[in-house]
């Protein structure tokens, strides 16, 4: 890639690590996501384009043996502006000789930020704002040198500052939406600070991108699981116009996925030479019989999808030794949300793409946006001059129906999901709402209850219906559907669909929920 200014993040382990990397390329400046472990970290910070560094947010306590740390000479001999975020404030303390001690009232969710007296990282914010708070510690003693910029009602120093050293820190998380202000602070860091130039585009992503797949692929043949969602839809394509003769989309019909998909898929892709579409349906609900877990049900769905995936590539290729690539649509969230990618994150839940994949396997992947969010994977399907029926479409999950059926999954199940998922989709377009919401669906509970329908008793299933608004699926707040849409979604699901008589509706936002259930 092209010599750009650039801004180096370590990640100690934050869920919003991502976000940080996020915000600072909205405004058009790169970012390189580090880990506290990277072998010559010191060197990689002091290259002449990194022009600032952001030490991020992580779940340990720093006075913790085990918690991720870097060393204190690199704080004092690399002459560039840090910022250091939660966890990283509480590091910089620690490492400075001031001290860190556990809160008696862990600070969680919305504080109110207090300004004490004017700093460069706040210029042009309001002396008082909304931050979001995340953390068990606090820093009770400053380091010498440093001075408090910000306080909240719980934690004295929520942002501090030496000027002279051109360290600052914030006890907030700044990178998430729920913070007022919080691009601006970010902004007066990275220009007002660190004096980085605007000088990379999403636009240049896409060139490089398939400059590399050519580089690194040359003659080999390319697999790509191809769902027809968002992420594998753009990456096929940008795959197919990087190598087009020795790329092989392969659609897997699990059963497990939207009512029509199958079909879509091939109209969509129609003019893609090796396309391949593969009847799997019977082999995965066999697998899933019986199964209720669901943790279970992401690893038996992942196994088999790559198992029947590797069979479908080896009749193409001939033998096992030429696989060659398989790409993937990972996406940022898949990663952070299933591993510790560059940092030590905790594990919330399986993703299909990344947990689907076994340690070993004859394939080299090929992972274009595993550093993306999906609203920049939708930017770049757009500059591609793809169609809005694929980059307006709402995520699904790996998994599919899988996860959206709580419990064991049958046909009766897989019947009414997906027929409760297409009444959803149709009634949410109706309305004008499908563009302006994250995602909406239906979930089957294993749940039933009484009711009557045509004065009779009935015992029959739950659905829960989910509906948020969202920007990068990292946060999420539930959407405030209207009433009269709720109440026909509601009588068309319990009319239609025989099987169920109960609709609920899932007030839940991200934290502390997940967006699926499941």
């Amino acid at each position: 890639m092209k010599q750009v200014d650039t801004i180096a993040i370590i990640d100690f382990g934050s869920q919003y690590t991502m976000l940080i990397a996020r915000r600072i390329r909205e405004l058009n400046v790169y970012s390189i996501i580090l880990s506290p472990f990277e072998k010559n970290l010191k060197e990689k910070l002091g290259a002449e384009n990194i022009k600032g560094i952001i030490l991020s947010g992580g779940p340990k306590s720093v006075y913790e043996r085990d918690a991720p740390k870097i060393k204190k000479e690199i704080l004092l001999s690399i002459k560039k502006p840090f910022l250091g975020i939660c966890y990283g404030e509480q590091l910089i303390a620690y490492l400075l000789g001031g001290k860190v001690l556990k809160s008696k009232k862990r600070e969680y969710g919305f504080a109110l930020f207090k300004r004490k007296r004017e700093s460069i990282l706040f210029k042009d914010t309001p002396d008082e704002f909304q931050v979001w708070m995340s953390h068990g510690d606090y820093v009770e003693k400053l380091p010498k040198g440093f001075i408090a910029t910000g306080c909240t009602e719980n934690t004295p120093f929520a942002s501090i500052e030496n000027k002279k050293k051109n360290i600052y820190a914030v006890q907030f998380h700044p990178e998430v939406y729920h913070t007022k202000h919080g691009k601006k602070i970010i902004s007066n860091f990275i220009f007002k600070i660190c004096n980085a130039k605007r000088n990379w585009k999403l636009k240049d992503f896409i060139g490089e991108k398939i400059r590399e797949i050519k580089e690194k692929v040359k003659d080999e043949y390319v697999f790509c699981a191809l769902s027809g969602g968002v992420d594998s839809s753009v990456l096929a394509f940008l795959i197919n116009r990087a190598v087009p003769d020795k790329f092989f989309p392969i659609f897997v019909d699990t059963g497990l996925m939207k009512k029509g998909e199958k079909e879509r898929v091939k109209r969509i892709f129609k003019d893609f030479k090796n396309l391949k579409i593969i009847e799997a349906e019977k082999e995965f609900l066999k697998a899933l019989k019986g199964v209720n877990d669901p943790e279970e049900k992401r690893r038996i769905i992942g196994n088999l999808f790559f198992k029947v995936f590797e069979r479908e590539a080896e009749k193409i290729c001939g033998k096992k030794e030429d696989l060659g690539f398989l790409a993937q649509g990972t996406l940022y969230p898949d990663l952070i949300e299933s591993r510790s990618y560059r940092g030590p994150s905790s594990k919330i839940k399986t993703h299909h793409n990344v947990g689907g994949v076994p340690e070993r396997h004859p394939f080299k992947l090929l992972e274009p946006f595993k550093e993306l969010f999906k609203d920049e994977v939708r930017k770049i399907g757009k500059k591609m001059g793809i169609s809005d029926e694929i980059i307006k479409r709402h995520p699904f999950p790996g998994p599919g129906m899988a996860v959206r059926i709580i419990g064991e999954i049958n046909m009766e199940k897989l019947r009414i999901i997906k027929k409760a998922d297409l009444i959803v989709e149709e009634e949410i377009k109706k309305a004008g709402l499908y563009d302006k919401l994250w995602q909406a669906f239906p979930v089957l509970l294993p749940v039933k209850s009484v009711g009557v329908m045509g004065d009779e008793r009935t015992y029959e299933y739950t659905i829960a219906v989910r509906a948020v608004r969202s920007v990068d699926g990292m946060t999420a707040e539930w959407a405030e559907i209207p009433y009269k849409i709720m109440d026909r979604i509601a009588r068309r699901i319990i009319g239609e669909i025989k099987g169920v008589n109960r609709v609920v509706y899932d007030i839940t936002s991200k934290p502390p929920g997940t967006i699926e259930w499941e």
